[in-house]
């Protein structure tokens, strides 16, 4: 990553100089202590979605080993007060066993959150990924699923219950190529659907918003899709 120069660092963060928790660029920081510097413009604007993609490869990394950072956080909510400039955005499932800020070490004013059972993308979305990239700065979207999602497993069965029905209509359920039968309790298909869901969210995000889409033409966005371990913490990156 992009280091800051000691002088600029004194004159942005005067209280972390102050008790000599000088850091350097998104890859600062060890287990056991404070860390108040926040993602600024000039990080944000001096990264690449290749380099923002090895920061998130390295937090979830440190978060695997036990090494998460110890975040100041009431300090980063003061330093990102008067504004934000997140280097990526995830898309996540609602599953409250899979928080990216945390799963990706990550403190405030770093990341972009989007949340919706079975990590899908809609039009509401959509826009909100524009806003979070064509206006905010944003290099990466991640979209991040996880094993035994339970929308997918909805999904499989074709539950319905109220507005949840509509919800898991947005996951397409292909069982061509995998055996056993249409249920989630065959592990085998919700594992194929989980990753073919976050493959297709990859593509429709890419497809349904020209505004994205030609960020990643210009190199300035990358789009990329992921699983989460719910034993391990592990994240793996799809192709």
């Amino acid at each position: 990553m992009k280091q800051i120069s000691k002088a600029v660092r004194y004159t942005m963060f005067p209280a972390v100089a102050a008790t000599g928790l000088l850091l350097t660029g998104c890859e600062s920081g060890q287990s056991g202590y404070s860390k108040s510097m926040v993602t600024t413009q000039e990080m944000q604007q001096g990264m690449t979605p290749d380099m923002v993609l090895k920061d998130l490869k390295k937090g979830n990394d440190r978060f695997v080993q036990g090494k998460s950072k110890n975040y100041d956080y009431l300090a980063q909510a003061r330093d990102t007060a008067a504004g934000q400039y997140p280097k990526a955005i995830v898309l996540g499932c609602l599953d409250s066993r899979v928080p990216p800020e945390v799963v990706f070490d990550q403190g405030i004013g770093d990341i972009f959150v989007g949340r919706v059972a079975g990590n899908f993308e809609n039009t509401d979305m959509l826009g909100s990924m524009e806003f979070g990239t064509a206006l905010a700065g944003s290099k990466l979207i991640v979209v991040l699923g996880h094993e035994s999602c339970g929308a997918v497993k909805g999904a499989i069965d074709q539950a319905e219950m109220g507005n949840l029905t509509d919800t898991l209509a947005n996951i397409n359920v292909n069982t061509s190529g995998v055996p056993g039968p249409r249920s989630s309790k065959n592990t085998e298909l919700v594992e194929s659907v989980t990753k073919a869901n976050v493959r297709q969210t990859v593509r429709d995000i890419k497809s349904r918003s020209s505004v994205m889409s030609d960020l990643v033409e210009r190199g300035e966005l990358k789009v990329v899709g992921a699983m989460y371990d719910l034993d391990t913490g592990r994240v793996t990156w799809l192709d």
